[in-house]
């Protein structure tokens, strides 16, 4: 079986080489292949450059796109170029841990979940408070935490789930059911439409802990509250009510 891992990047200079490493040296269970599927946004930072250096490596596919599109446009991307049994989306940064892998993949293998999400609440000695800044950055901060337990809440009510960090993107799904749904959203509210979509379906959810250390917007954290929260909100009303 095959595991493909789509990892959007753009502006990620600092971070991407570090990460592409790790994902592709993280050890996978036993029989499971790994095809890491790189999606560059055209950055202007000298991240191409980078993504370059991966090219020819084995399990190793490249795709340039000529201007950024947002997230949700390069996971399509990514999704049209992936051929394994199940998908994981990977940030170019290093918030998650690529070693929370094989405790993800493990309800897919053994066939109890459809769709496993990483829920960063779980293991937050803060339980939702897990983005905690100095300075202004505090209040950032504390707008996405509160964000994301508002969102989840609202989405758990509209679909009939029972999860305790929706906004997490570590989320792991079967290929087999991505490929039954169309993806319309281009920014981060890919992900709740993806979810709101399966969740419909009747997909089996489940969660398991993982590692989580939030990056600052310094770091180079690209949501922003209003501009995607509002698109988020839209996203899990709108894909409760239509397809």
């Amino acid at each position: 079986m095959k595991f493909s891992i789509i990892v959007p990047v753009y502006n990620e200079k600092a971070t991407a080489p570090v990460l592409l490493d790790k994902v592709l040296g993280v050890a996978l269970p036993a029989g499971l292949e790994k095809e890491v599927i790189i999606v560059e946004g055209n950055s202007s930072d000298g991240t191409k450059d980078v993504v370059k250096s991966y090219e020819g490596k084995p399990g190793v596919a490249v795709v340039y796109e000529d201007a950024p599109r947002g997230k949700g446009a390069a996971v399509r991307a990514g999704l049209a170029k992936a051929s394994g049994d199940f998908v994981l989306i990977q940030d170019g940064d290093l918030e998650y841990d690529v070693n929370d892998y094989g405790a993800l993949l493990q309800p897919l293998l053994d066939g109890s979940a459809d769709i496993v999400f990483g829920s960063r609440v779980m293991t937050s000695p803060q339980h939702w408070q897990f983005r905690k800044f100095t300075g202004f950055e505090r209040f950032y901060g504390f707008f996405v935490n509160l964000g994301g337990v508002l969102f989840t809440g609202l989405f758990n009510f509209l679909y009939g789930t029972k999860l305790s960090d929706g906004a997490t993107m570590f989320k792991l799904f079967r290929m087999e059911q991505l490929r039954k749904i169309s993806l319309k959203s281009n920014g981060f509210d890919y992900d709740w439409e993806i979810s709101g979509k399966l969740a419909k379906m009747g997909a089996r959810f489940a969660e398991r802990p993982v590692y989580y250390k939030a990056r600052s917007r310094a770091e180079g954290k690209k949501i922003r509250f209003w501009r995607d929260g509002t698109r988020v909100l839209l996203a899990i009303v709108r894909y409760r009510l239509v397809d």
